[in-house]
């Protein structure tokens, strides 16, 4: 899968557009990935939980608070800055936190070992803060949560619990927060304009999160439940 960029994208708008159809089909193509929901077994439906919690929990902010360091255009900090009003308001890590207590999947020292590696690469990719790579994996990643949030949801309720919120709140918000993200990076685009072919440039963060991601599925995710 890459990304096709034409001559025929000659404003940032029409790249950006070009852009999120591109990731759009990562995300697909990510979502494939996972095992139905009925195929796991109980164990693997708690690690799966679990590693996604090891990401989240403790790294979206830092890395939403990344993305605003990074950023030049006052829209882009406009935008990211609702974003992270929303999260610290509203304590997303504790619900993510009540949601995976609720589906008893409180990440082990091995779930987080799990994650670490890829999860280290992330955290370096933010700390050189580049405004329009940043953004690009920030807007991935808000669209990917959305495409989750029914499976994540499914995961819970196989393993007994009631409590919803989180995946309710983020299969909804997160469209929102992706369509925003989107702009902010047209807007970066706007004022630091870079002649290379985005697929040169843009996407090193999407894939780094992207195999990030895919730490998310444990061996025993494919053991067939009983």
């Amino acid at each position: 899968m890459t990304f096709k960029h034409s001559d025929s994208l000659t404003t940032n708008k029409a790249v950006t557009q070009a852009v999120k159809e591109y990731i759009d089909e990562i995300t697909e193509d990510l979502m494939s990935s996972f095992p139905s929901p009925q195929e796991l077994s109980p164990e693997g439906r708690r690690e799966i939980i679990a590693r996604y919690n090891a990401v989240l929990e403790g790294n979206f902010i830092y890395w939403m608070a990344g993305t605003y360091l990074a950023a030049k255009s006052h829209e882009a900090r406009s935008i990211i800055r609702e974003n992270l009003s929303e999260e610290i308001r509203d304590c997303h890590p504790g619900m993510l936190r009540r949601f995976t207590v609720a589906a008893h999947a409180v990440p082990t020292d091995s779930d987080a070992m799990a994650v670490y590696p890829r999860l280290t690469q992330v955290r370096h990719f933010i700390g050189r803060l580049s405004p329009a790579p940043i953004l690009t994996m920030m807007a991935f990643f808000e669209g990917f949560i959305q495409r989750f949030m029914p499976y994540l949801a499914e995961l819970a309720k196989r393993q007994g619990s009631e409590d919803m919120e989180y995946t309710d709140v983020h299969s909804s918000c997160d469209i929102g927060h992706s369509l925003e993200l989107y702009r902010a990076l047209e807007a970066e685009m706007r004022i630091a304009a870079d002649p290379r072919n985005p697929s040169e440039y843009l996407f090193e963060g999407v894939d780094l999160l992207r195999s990030l991601i895919l730490n998310v599925l444990p061996v025993q995710a494919y053991s067939v439940a009983a």
